[in-house]
């Protein structure tokens, strides 16, 4: 069984990425979190993109542990805001992590936008270092098109999940059930874009 860091502690994360191995049918890798292998230096996340964030983050562990990595940088451009809170996301009201702090703060920033003008998206960029060459890196984004609700709802999910609502749906992101997430996340997206380079390390 070759064995595949998955550069998080987010069991969420962790079960997206399996199920997303399952129904690729790709059987034989292990998945380990961070929490599985010695602690190391983690850089901290000051790149200017979503792939820039990603990259650093499975080269840390590819380079911490031997082991190939992926890892995933995430978050929320809003078309009004000029794509932001993009990278910034998790930290957008100046708590990092504080989901209903960020959100308020965006619903107040978007308060006098049309709905029109509301589009959204959420993004993925997701990662793979399997080894120290630059090619041996692969790096995919994955997108999930909506746009900004004027009001939270719905208790699933995390982050902006209860403000976004998905393309072609009437419910928020908080408002779907795990497998419907799964199907049309952005993550989920991005995930099966690596499909590929993942099937590749078990040759």
């Amino acid at each position: 069984m070759a064995r595949l860091l998955v550069a998080s502690r987010n069991a969420k994360k962790l079960a997206e990425l399996r199920r997303v191995l399952d129904a690729a049918g790709i059987s034989g890798l292990t998945l380990v979190s961070l929490d599985d292998v010695p602690p190391f230096e983690e850089a901290p996340e000051t790149g200017a993109s979503f792939e820039d964030n990603a990259l650093a983050k499975a080269r840390d562990g590819y380079a911490a542990t031997g082991l190939p990595t992926i890892a995933d940088d995430s978050g929320l451009e809003v078309a009004a805001l000029n794509g932001m809170p993009g990278v910034l996301s998790a930290r957008w009201s100046g708590v990092h992590g504080n989901d209903v702090a960020n959100y308020e703060l965006l619903l107040a920033q978007l308060r006098d936008v049309p709905d029109e003008r509301r589009s959204a998206a959420f993004v993925s960029a997701c990662a793979l270092v399997s080894g120290p060459t630059t090619a041996e890196s692969t790096v995919v984004r994955g997108e999930w098109p909506g746009a900004i609700a004027r009001n939270p709802c719905g208790e699933g999910g995390f982050g902006y999940d209860p403000v976004f609502v998905p393309q072609g749906e009437s419910r928020s992101a908080a408002q779907l059930s795990p497998a419907e997430k799964d199907a049309a996340s952005h993550r989920g997206r991005a995930l099966a874009l690596l499909v590929p380079a993942l099937r590749a390390l078990l040759d």
